[in-house]
């Protein structure tokens, strides 16, 4: 049979972004991420992303290299059937390195779903559902924050997530100034992890009195400052959404069972992508909304996440925008509009994004 795995490329990537990606916790200048490809027997590739934070996760690009190259030793010769047995065999080994995890998964799928010809979101579900990504608007001046927020608004983009938790003044300012540009669009506001519990209720407190109310507030406090999470969610009247601090399947129990949030971030890059399903699948059975996002990723690992929240159908927010931060080959997608929408029904096998 020709579905063992014959031979693994380990490459890294580089792409200029449209402006510096400018959160509370550190900034994107360029893309630097790494590229997992396998190739079966008979030729049929599969294509890997991992997209390395180190300001967010601690990863660098040395460590994911340095193990990417050992994994591939590893699997050549393995079934490309056996995926979930390569997959299970990382996470006790390189669970400090979840990016390289999900470059291996999403290459592993990838040349599967390839190799039985069908989309990758038939993986994840029977049909794909349409889904609608918000637009980041980063950290910035407030003349660059007009500027941007102008071009998505122009753009068709109708959902906005405002980085905060640098400046608390000026986060007030470039909100409101956000405001009145997108008019009566929905926006919610990110802080990763830069307020305290105290500094944030008094943020939404300042935005209510000029009627400036987020649907969702992101990851407002440190990650392990579990109590202030909780703090933030009982009396905030606002749904809040966790991110850096649920990583883990053990992290999203703990969320649930601590009622610390309404919500929790879904991103393949924390979790590696068959986690990330099992994540979304507790959250949802627990009545936890969900929202797909992830890191500063070209539209290959995009649109493997797109495929997985299209294929399970339930996602409450999508933040699958950085393909709009990038210039170059690896920005666009086939399946992405001009505003936002994956449309994956007409998706080619596997995950259907393949660079020259």
């Amino acid at each position: 049979m020709n579905t063992f795995i014959k031979n693994v490329k380990v490459s890294v990537v580089k792409a200029p972004l449209i402006q510096s990606f400018r959160t509370a916790k550190g900034t994107h200048d360029f893309l630097e991420n790494i590229f997992f490809t396998i190739t079966l027997t008979d030729g049929t590739k599969g294509f890997g992303e991992a997209a390395v934070a180190q300001h967010i996760t601690g990863e660098t690009i040395e460590q994911t290299l340095r193990h990417l190259r050992s994994i591939k030793n590893e699997i050549i010769g393995k079934e490309i059937f056996d995926y979930l047995a390569i997959s299970l065999s990382l996470y006790g080994r390189f669970s400090a390195n979840r990016c390289a995890i999900a470059a291996v998964e999403m290459a592993l799928l990838d040349a599967l779903t390839r190799k039985i010809n069908v989309p990758l979101w038939r993986f994840f579900g029977p049909s794909p559902k349409k889904i609608t990504s918000d637009v980041t608007i980063v950290i910035a001046d407030l003349n660059e924050t007009e500027k941007m927020t102008q071009r998505f608004f122009r753009q068709g983009f109708r959902a906005f997530k405002i980085k905060v938790g640098r400046d608390f003044d000026l986060d007030i300012k470039r909100v409101l100034l956000i405001k009145k540009i997108i008019r009566n669009c929905e926006f919610y506001i990110d802080a990763n992890q830069g307020y305290s519990a105290d500094e944030t209720l008094s943020f939404v407190k300042t935005l209510r009195r000029f009627k400036a109310i987020p649907s969702l507030i992101e990851q407002p406090v440190p990650k392990k400052d579990w109590e202030g999470l909780k703090k933030v969610t009982r009396l905030s009247k606002i749904a809040v959404c966790a991110d850096e601090s649920v990583s883990t399947l053990v992290d999203a129990n703990k969320a649930i069972r601590e009622k610390a949030c309404h919500a929790v971030n879904i991103k393949p890059m924390k979790f590696g992508l068959l986690q990330a399903r099992e994540v979304a699948h507790l959250c949802k059975a627990n009545r936890i909304k969900l929202m797909m996002g992830g890191m500063m990723e070209t539209s290959l690992a995009m649109t493997a996440s797109a495929h997985l929240a299209a294929g399970l159908g339930y996602f409450d927010f999508i933040d699958l925008d950085t393909p709009f931060f990038i210039k170059g080959k690896y920005a666009g997608s086939p399946y992405l509009s001009h505003s936002g929408t994956y449309d994956l029904s007409s998706a080619k096998p596997g995950i259907g994004i393949q660079f020259k």
